[in-house]
């Protein structure tokens, strides 16, 4: 884990959309208040029941979002930069409700929460932004709630499968970022299930499958079965 100033929000290459809304000196205030931290692989990013006084943005990378149940932790969804962790918490109660786990290299900005209310504050702008990124995690999280309880676990796979090629990589072609195991925890199944489907859909011509690259084939049969289950 590697710690360094944000300094120059302004030359950012990848400011969020929101804050493309803030001025040269809102700017510079932003960057003045701001820690980058990169983490590597596995390094946890912010743990759960932890009191949060930043707001995190994801500016590169990707992590899982885990939260601890009553019998074991639970794999709840991916998230790839670039956007907003915890804003809820640190916001509301200011109590982490769920872990952030980097599945490769990841970049992240701890913003002081003082700066980034008076921010809100002060630009109307910036804080529409902000809203608008609720409410995608809002809607976001009603559809895939949605998904698991009225989808069957082939069609459970088949959009997870969906999302990483059309969502994450933007290509047919990727390398599956989680373990066989954490797949079958992500859309509530066991390992041999989920192992199950990956040679049915081979087997069917869908995708090929080597180790942890996957390559989609046919592309309509497997929406298809994304829709159907």
């Amino acid at each position: 884990m590697k710690k360094k100033k944000c300094s120059k929000c302004a030359a950012c290459l990848y400011k969020s959309e929101p804050a493309q809304n803030l001025n040269q000196q809102e700017l510079e205030i932003l960057g003045q208040n701001s820690v980058e931290v990169v983490f590597d692989k596995k390094e946890t990013i912010f743990k759960q029941d932890a009191l949060s006084s930043n707001i995190i943005y994801l500016k590169e990378g990707m992590i899982k979002i885990l939260i601890k149940g009553p019998q074991r932790t639970q794999i709840l969804k991916l998230k790839k930069a670039p956007c907003y962790l915890g804003l809820p918490t640190t916001m509301g109660d200011k109590v982490n409700h769920y872990s952030a786990v980097a599945i490769e290299k990841t970049t992240a900005c701890f913003i002081d929460i003082n700066t980034f209310k008076e921010l809100l504050d002060k630009n109307k702008d910036f804080s529409y932004g902000i809203i608008l990124e609720l409410c995608r995690s809002e809607l976001d999280q009603f559809n895939r709630y949605i998904n698991l309880v009225q989808t069957q676990v082939f069609g459970r796979f088949a959009k997870t499968l969906l999302s990483f090629s059309d969502e994450i990589y933007q290509s047919d072609e990727f390398t599956l970022p989680l373990t066989r195991s954490e797949m079958a925890d992500l859309i509530y199944t066991s390992r041999e299930t989920v192992s199950r489907l990956f040679s049915e859909l081979a087997k069917e011509n869908i995708i090929q499958i080597n180790d942890k690259n996957v390559r989609i084939i046919d592309k309509s049969k497997l929406r298809e079965i994304g829709e159907k289950g």
